[in-house]
């Protein structure tokens, strides 16, 4: 499991100067353009700078905790299924702040070699298309870089489950590559395909259910299509339109494994026409104050 303040050596309650100090120690060590320089442990120590840098993310990160992170450097979610916010620029509406700033580090790097300014390749950014379901439980992707400033190459990608659509994953280092500096960013737009009838609020998923007059005064059992399958749903005697049932458990998957609830939103059909027979029907039951 990552945890980003024992990479960089610091305590939790660290300044923002502690935190930049530690990288700098760090990155004049492990710099792959030093002698006996290591790339993975700079590209991680700059991970962690990258989020515990940014007051937003790194409240982010103390708030999902130790516990919720993976060490599965690159993508959004790990492949233990832990969450892992180098994948994520986490203001997903601002895309020219989803990265740490790039200044800041090369003034860092500069320091370590002397003054030289260390540039960084470019960031760049690819479209991918998800299914509702997909966007929901997550997939793993593969992207196709090819631009002029990278060559073509294939990218494997871990979208989290519950990602929205026009949301960004970031990852790290998969960008522009300069010799002697500090590769880019890759970033993956999300757009996710509408689904026939489910729509998702936050962790919860909302549906409506159509049901008939005598269903609803009389109750039923209605098959409903879930995304984990069908299950029967009782529809209790007198169910008002409008009346909202829960169902627990088959909504989003959250950030700590658990998951939100599937809400059905009972629409009681009222028939256009009515037979003779019907029509008689219905003024009995008017006589008897219904």
């Amino acid at each position: 499991m990552k945890d980003y303040y024992k990479i960089l050596g610091v305590e939790k309650s660290a300044s923002e100067e502690e935190i930049k100090k530690a990288f700098r120690k760090l990155a004049h060590v492990y710099h792959p353009d030093k002698s006996g320089g290591d790339e993975a442990k700079f590209k991680e120590a700059s991970e962690a700078y990258a989020v515990l840098s940014d007051k937003k993310k790194r409240a982010q990160y103390d708030a999902f905790g130790e516990g919720g992170f993976s060490a599965q450097g690159g993508s959004a979610y790990g492949g233990q299924g832990g969450f892992d916010p180098s994948g994520f620029g986490f203001d997903f509406s601002n895309f020219s702040n989803t990265g740490f700033d790039a200044g800041d580090l090369s003034d860092i790097l500069s320091s370590i070699f002397g003054g030289r300014r260390v540039r960084r390749g470019r960031d760049i950014a690819v479209d991918i298309e998800l299914s509702f379901q997909e966007s929901i439980f997550g997939a793993d992707r593969k992207v196709v870089v090819n631009s002029k400033f990278v060559k073509q190459k294939e990218v494997s990608i871990n979208i989290p489950p519950g990602i929205d659509d026009g949301q960004m994953v970031r990852l790290t280092g998969q960008g522009e590559t300069l010799e002697g500096g500090v590769p880019g960013d890759l970033y993956v737009k999300v757009h996710v395909r509408k689904h026939p009838y489910l729509r998702k609020e936050g962790y919860n998923l909302i549906m409506d259910l159509e049901v008939k007059l005598s269903e609803a005064l009389l109750g039923s059992e209605k098959l409903v299509h879930t995304l984990d399958g069908e299950i029967t749903l009782k529809v209790s005697a007198g169910t008002k339109h409008g009346s909202i049932l829960r169902v627990k458990g088959k909504g989003v998957p959250t950030a700590t494994n658990k998951r939100g609830d599937l809400y059905i939103r009972i629409s009681v059909q009222i028939p256009d026409k009515l037979s003779k027979e019907a029509k008689k029907i219905i003024e009995e039951l008017k006589k008897e104050g219904l």
